[in-house]
C-alpha cells in the first residue's frame, strides 16, 4: 500500500542526496538537484535530511493515495493539488487513502520536491536509492515514473510532534536573473585576465540544452591562454567548465566523474538550488568569493537545516516528574480534604499541552 500513479509528469524521478564513494568506477553521484527543497521536504515530515523524495520537473505527475500518510512539498511552485483545492507547499500535510495529489502547471520554478513521512519502500542501490537514468539503475527500476507505476511506502505515518508547527513560508523562485557565488578554480590560470573579468562581469543566458546532467549557458566568450583542453581529471556538482567555444557549462547532479575541459570555478554548494530551479532564459551572474567565506556560509545553512529538525523533530521533555509531584500533592489534599490534582500531558492534532485535572471530594475520614 502506498501510492499509485495516474500520469507520471515530464520527468518524475526517486532521488535522494547522491549515490557517494563509486566515482573512481565511473558512475554518477546523481542525487536530487535542489538539495535545500529536498531536504525540507524531509525535515517537514520528520524524515532523515537523507530520506528519498520524488523529484518532479516543470510538468508533474497525478497520483492516488491507497493508504494515509503525511507529505511535504517544497521546491517550484508548480500547481499542487489535493483532489480538487489548493495543497498547500513548504507544510506538512495528511492525506487519505483515496485522495489524489496532482500538479496543476509551472507558477514558478522549476523543480518540486515531494516527501512521505517514514520513507519509500525503495531497496537501496550502491549505497543510494537515487535514480541514474543514464546506467538505469537506482529509484524506481531505473527509470523516470509513468502511469500505473505504484510505490510502496516503508513506514507511513499519520501522526507526528508538533504537527501544526510544520510549515514554512513558501520559497519564490519567480526571478529571471540570479547571481551565483562561486570559488575559482582549479583551472582558473588557464585563462586570460580579461577571461577572468569576463567571466565575472558578464550576463549569461541558460540556453535550452540544461538538463540534469549539465546547464549550458551563452553569453560573452571567456578567453583562454591556450585552448580549454586538459588532462582529463575529476568533476564535483558545480563545477563550471569553459571548452574552446568559451561559454560556461555548469556541471549539475548527473554529471559525468571526470572531464577535459577547464574548469574556471565551482558555484558554491548553498546556490546550486538557485541554478536548479532556473530555467531556460534565465540570466546568470557570476560573483567570486573565497574559499572561507563559502565554507561559512555552508555551515550557517547546515546549523538552519539542524535548528529546525531539533525543533520539529524532538520530543519534549515527558511530564512524568510533573506528574509525580502532582499524584503527591493530591494524596496529600485528598487526606485533608482538600481538592485531588492530577496533570497529564495531552497531545490533540500535534500540539501537547499540560492539562491539570481536579476533582472535589470528601474529606478523608479513617
Amino acid at each position: 500500500m502506498g501510492v499509485r500513479f495516474i500520469s507520471g509528469g515530464a520527468l518524475t524521478t526517486i532521488q535522494d542526496m547522491g549515490r557517494f564513494g563509486y566515482q573512481e568506477t565511473g558512475m554518477p553521484v546523481s542525487g536530487v538537484m535542489d538539495q535545500r527543497s529536498a531536504a525540507l521536504a524531509n525535515l517537514l515530515v520528520g524524515n532523515q535530511e537523507e530520506e528519498a523524495v520524488l523529484e518532479i520537473t516543470m510538468l508533474g505527475p497525478s497520483m492516488e493515495f491507497t493508504e494515509d500518510i503525511i507529505i511535504a512539498v517544497t521546491g517550484a511552485d508548480l500547481g499542487a493539488k489535493l483532489d480538487k483545492a489548493e495543497l498547500p507547499r513548504y507544510q506538512a500535510v495528511l492525506v487519505r487513502a483515496g485522495q489524489t495529489v496532482s500538479f496543476a502547471g509551472i507558477r514558478s520554478g522549476s523543480r518540486a520536491y515531494v516527501a512521505f513521512a517514514g520513507g519509500l519502500k525503495i531497496p537501496m542501490v550502491m549505497g543510494s536509492r537515487s535514480t541514474n537514468l543514464k546506467s538505469k539503475i537506482g529509484g524506481f527500476e531505473g527509470r523516470k515514473i509513468g502511469a500505473g507505476d505504484e510505490i510502496p511506502f516503508a513506514a507511513p505515518k499519520t501522526f507526528l510532534l508538533h504537527m501544526a508547527d510544520r510549515k514554512l513560508d513558501a520559497e519564490d523562485f519567480s526571478a529571471r536573473e540570479h547571481t551565483l557565488r562561486v570559488v575559482m578554480g582549479p583551472q582558473d590560470d588557464y585563462f586570460t585576465e580579461q577571461g577572468i573579468e569576463t567571466f565575472l562581469t558578464g550576463e549569461y543566458t541558460i540556453s535550452n540544452e540544461y538538463d540534469r546532467m549539465g546547464c549550458r549557458m551563452q553569453g560573452p566568450v571567456i578567453e583562454h591562454k591556450n585552448g580549454g583542453d586538459i588532462i582529463t581529471d575529476g568533476i564535483s556538482f558545480g563545477s563550471v567548465q569553459v571548452p574552446s567555444h568559451g561559454n560556461p557549462i555548469v556541471m549539475m547532479a548527473d554529471h559525468q566523474t571526470t572531464g577535459g575541459y577547464t574548469k574556471i570555478a565551482s558555484v558554491i554548494t548553498t546556490d546550486l538550488p538557485i541554478l536548479a530551479q532556473s530555467m531556460p532564459g534565465h540570466k546568470i551572474h557570476f560573483q567570486k568569493i573565497s574559499i572561507e567565506e563559502a565554507q561559512e556560509i555552508f555551515c550557517a545553512w547546515k546549523q538552519e537545516l539542524k535548528a529546525l529538525d531539533q525543533k520539529w523533530n524532538t520530543a519534549p521533555e515527558p511530564a512524568s516528574d510533573v506528574q509525580a509531584a502532582a499524584l503527591s500533592a493530591a494524596v496529600c489534599e485528598h487526606r485533608s480534604g482538600y481538592a485531588a490534582k492530577s496533570t497529564y500531558r495531552v497531545v490533540v492534532n500535534g500540539e501537547e499541552f499540560l492539562v491539570e485535572l481536579e476533582r472535589e471530594e470528601e474529606p478523608f475520614r479513617e
